[in-house]
């Protein structure tokens, strides 16, 4: 299957090169040079997120350093989780939402004794830092990416057994471990809501540790198995699925909402839209059959748009293609047929999809 072409201003990930030299076919996915797939064989990319040890190179993402005696108590009263509850070796994920309670990102918090790390979707991390900037008045609260650290997962059930110390760790939980060579820090984590880690890892090695891991076993996995999966398991993704038009109760991310602290940016929309009980609209898993439609696409009942498809993956194998998308209250519930042009049909489902 062919690549799309990669225009010359495209961002590239820490292993962008070595990637290529290893096979990796490419796509510009906004605005970055992703390796969409590493050959002919998709499924036993997908194969090895699902069942063994996927390797994932998330050069998507970014870091943040968040320094200063202030860093908790600020962080605590911006974003959606429990910041101030957090040990050093313990993380968690979070929003940072608008004051309409809409999401300008979602991150993972990770706490060090000296700092705290907000991981980060690169696409996203400008809208974070210029949100945060400010509201700082007299917080002594630094800010600053760290451009030599890239992110690698480590996906499926296999994962754990190829990076050392990572076999007991909690969810969100975290710890420095040595690989290829060198240390890196290793958090529990996932990109599919499976038994995944994800890696922070120097530049200057990030090509040694993916050898490393390749060697250990693990399949290189481009993002068209990834996306494939988190579509299926119903993980939204900033830009996609949700931004600064949706609000964070229309989407799956319970998990980054705290509700038990005090007031945070958006807390009111939140505690008022939970206290209601419902909302308008909300993201739903589509199995699709016909056409593949485009991201974007009108999801209909008797010819009046419901929603939109927000998220699209292809067939792979025998299995068909499959949608995330937002949908209007009347029409959510599983099983619901809708319309995604005049030549898809749309079934709405429960998590997973497959």
């Amino acid at each position: 299957m062919a690549t799309r072409r990669i225009a010359p201003d495209v961002g590239e990930t820490a292993l962008h090169a070595h990637l290529a030299s290893r096979g990796a076919l490419e796509r510009d996915d906004r605005g970055l040079a992703l390796p969409w797939r590493f050959g002919p064989d998709v499924e036993g990319e997908y194969a090895a997120l699902r069942d063994g040890a996927a390797l994932v190179d998330l050069g998507f993402r970014t870091l943040v350093r968040v320094t200063g005696e202030d860093r908790a108590a600020f962080l605590q009263g911006m974003l959606t989780n429990d910041v101030a509850a957090l040990a050093p070796g313990r993380g968690c994920p979070a929003l940072l939402l608008t004051i309409q309670g809409r999401v300008t990102a979602d991150l993972r918090v990770v706490a060090l004794p000296d700092s705290l790390l907000l991981d980060v979707d690169v696409r996203a991390a400008d809208g974070l830092l210029e949100a945060l900037e400010k509201l700082l008045i007299a917080d002594d609260v630094e800010l600053a990416r760290l451009p030599d650290v890239t992110l690698i997962g480590v996906e499926g059930p296999r994962a754990a057994s190829l990076v050392p110390g990572s076999t007991h760790l909690a969810s969100f939980a975290h710890l420095e471990t040595s690989l290829g060579g060198g240390p890196v820090r290793v958090m529990r984590v996932s990109e599919v809501r499976g038994p995944g880690l994800v890696l922070h890892v120097p530049c200057a090695r990030a090509a040694r540790v993916w050898d490393h891991l390749v060697q250990a076993g693990a399949t290189p996995c481009g993002m068209e198995a990834l996306e494939r999966r988190r579509i299926e398991v119903g993980v939204p993704r900033i830009g996609l699925d949700m931004d600064l038009a949706t609000l964070a109760l229309e989407v799956p991310v319970e998990d980054a909402i705290s509700s038990t602290k005090g007031c945070y940016l958006g807390q009111e929309v939140i505690a008022r839209g939970t206290a209601r009980g419902h909302v308008n609209r909300r993201m739903v898993g589509v199995e699709l059959a016909g056409e593949v439609p485009e991201r974007g696409a009108g999801l209909t009942s008797d010819g009046k748009e419901v929603g939109r498809v927000t998220s699209v993956a292809g067939p792979l194998g025998a299995r068909g293609p499959v949608a995330l998308g937002l949908v209007r209250r009347e029409h959510w519930a599983p099983g619901t047929e809708l319309a995604a042009g005049a030549l898809t049909r749309a079934r709405i489902k429960d998590f997973p999809l497959s």
